[in-house]
């Protein structure tokens, strides 16, 4: 991946998280849960990237990682051109600004005791952008921004639709004018037509604001709409990284072919026609993950090579990235 170093916000590179399972009084090690497993990607600057899988693939981990909320086990994250992967927390604090997230659960991430105007000024408060004099007109302002109005400031999280309550935490992401914010999975809690509401205040943002997401979603449909580049990940393991236009029309992975398979077609006829491909046996245990390729048990194109040795994500040209050693 040969970019200019100066666009990259984002550069992920083989990062691995894992998690301990431990036994016993003394809490000993027994084994660990390989949440992502040796990763690479990059984010430019103002572009959409897209992260797609199955549920338990390492999507969110992915997410909390970029983000510094867990330290990683090894690898590296470079965010504007510093390594963040080991800083210690007194460090970090100065990048944090610069980072947003929005949640999936749009009342489960939203303080129910709180008022939606405490809530989207905490951040503030926290980077200390905002004297007690400001703090109002600042909020007001990031309310108008995301399409609330302000004189709702003072209710608390339950008095909102699930739709307003997402927005309350679009506008606590922007608080500290962040260039990079990580989406995971925000709508996936809403109603259909608020989806489609939410996604285009995400874009009409990333226009306006100059900003750049790290877009988690399991829906095809809504990462093919917003993202620039789309990644598909399966147990932990990225299998293929390309344009989302690119992605769409020209799947090279047999796991990206099945997901995009998935995806129902508003047409009647070509549905009926059309063939899905049904993934064999359930997702192997991130524990003790299949070696080799992780996903060949279940490839219809399997061959003994594929569990000997993990395949490398090469590029087979315009910028299209893929683990298949049958490509």
């Amino acid at each position: 991946m040969d970019e200019s170093q100066n666009d990259m916000i984002v550069q992920v590179k083989n990062l691995k998280m894992y998690f301990p399972i431990t036994r016993g009084l003394l809490r000993r090690k027994v084994a660990d849960i390989k949440a992502v497993d040796d990763i690479s990607f990059e984010i430019k600057r103002n572009e959409t990237m897209g992260l797609v899988g199955e549920s338990g693939c390492g999507k969110t981990t992915t997410g909390r990682c970029v983000l510094r909320l867990y330290e990683p086990t090894s690898g590296s994250i470079i965010f504007t051109g510093h390594d963040i992967s080991k800083m210690p927390e007194r460090k970090i604090q100065r990048y944090r600004k610069d980072m947003g997230a929005i949640w999936q659960d749009p009342f489960g991430s939203l303080n129910p005791r709180q008022s939606a105007g405490g809530i989207v000024g905490d951040p503030l408060k926290v980077h200390h952008m905002a004297d007690k004099s400001e703090l109002k007109d600042k909020v007001a302002e990031l309310f108008r921004i995301v399409g609330l109005d302000p004189d709702m400031m003072d209710r608390v999280p339950h008095e909102f639709s699930g739709g307003q309550r997402q927005r309350i935490g679009v506008a606590r992401a922007l608080a500290c004018s962040p260039s990079l914010i990580i989406c995971d999975e925000p709508i996936s809690a809403l109603d259909v037509s608020i989806q489609a509401q939410i996604i285009n205040l995400l874009e009409e943002l990333q226009e306006k604001l100059g900003l750049t997401y790290l877009f988690i979603a399991h829906d095809l449909a809504v990462v093919q709409h917003i993202s620039d580049r789309v990644g598909v990940m399966y147990l932990g393991r990225i299998m293929e990284i390309a344009d989302s236009w690119e992605l769409y029309e020209n799947p090279l992975h047999p796991y990206t072919k099945a997901l995009l398979s998935a995806i129902p077609i508003p047409d009647p006829v070509a549905e009926k026609t059309r063939t899905r491909i049904v993934l064999k046996g359930e997702v192997p245990s991130p524990v003790a993950p299949p070696p080799g390729c992780h996903f060949h048990p279940r490839c219809q194109m399997a061959i003994p090579e594929c569990s000997q040795a993990r395949p490398p994500l090469r590029d087979v040209g315009n910028g299209h990235y893929v683990a298949c050693i049958r490509v």
